[in-house]
């Protein structure tokens, strides 16, 4: 290959590269825009959401104070912010699917496709886990030692909802990972192998996390580390279902290579 030729292949490949760049911006400002749609919607529909939640326990027998005149805005901000996420993570698996489509075969597309509902089914089923199960074994433990030290319990409508949001947020998007890893796995960029070898730094960055969102005793962190390692190992079981059948699309696709 002369210089010419070596230079005229780095200018493409460096035209490709801008090319892609310029694409995944393009898609970034897809999400953008929805999210920032999403917030409107929230914004909108934050007053039935703020009565639900208030007028279920622990809350509803609680007096909410304000400390601070941006403490309403900041908890509009705050319902705004859960409820564009519920409506654009479906969005960023379609965009992800967009991106990368040309670089899958026509089976492979349909099925990366088929994800993208199953984004917000999953996102709802760790809301739903994080809301009815971890955050009340938080609010329980948390206000038990307050009273054991003889606080007096008072309250900001900004730090209740912080604290339970800090909660529902992190674990719903966990509840994500099974997705991931089976995109992932159709990109041939993880497999189970892989998987497997990454099972223990995994199973140390899941129980951390169920500890950093529990309150410290052991019956709180395992209920919440136990299911996020579910989640791991099933995560893994699907990459595997996709990664036997890419090995034999690969197989077949080599057998009729070689017969013609």
């Amino acid at each position: 290959m002369t210089d010419s030729d070596k230079q005229t292949k780095s200018r493409e490949q460096l035209m490709t590269l801008f090319e892609h760049i310029g694409e995944l911006r393009r898609r970034l400002i897809y999400v953008i825009i929805v999210l920032v749609l999403g917030m409107i919607i929230g914004l909108m529909v934050a007053d039935p959401a703020y009565n639900y939640l208030m007028s279920q326990e622990p809350v509803n027998k609680m007096a909410l104070h304000a400390f601070s005149l941006w403490d309403g805005i900041g908890m509009y901000m705050k319902f705004a912010l859960v409820i564009a996420l519920i409506l654009v993570l479906p969005f960023i698996f379609y965009q992800a699917w967009a991106f990368v489509k040309p670089a899958l075969g026509e089976h492979e597309q349909k099925s990366a496709l088929k994800f993208v509902p199953f984004a917000l089914i999953m996102f709802l089923t760790g809301l739903a886990f994080s809301y009815f199960v971890v955050f009340p074994m938080a609010f329980t433990f948390t206000t038990g030692v307050a009273r054991h030290l003889n606080l007096e319990e008072t309250y900001g409508v900004t730090q209740y909802f912080a604290f339970m949001f800090n909660i529902l947020i992190p674990i719903s998007l966990l509840f994500e990972l099974p997705l991931v890893i089976m995109f992932l796995t159709k990109l041939r960029i993880l497999n189970p192998i892989r998987l497997r070898k990454m099972r223990r730094l995994a199973y140390f960055i899941l129980i951390f996390l169920g500890i950093i969102v529990t309150p410290p005793d052991f019956i709180s962190d395992a209920l919440v580390a136990i299911p996020l390692i579910l989640l791991y190992e099933v995560s893994v079981l699907l990459s595997s279902v996709v990664y036997r059948k890419q090995l034999e699309r690969d197989r077949l696709w080599e057998e009729e290579l070689e017969a013609t």
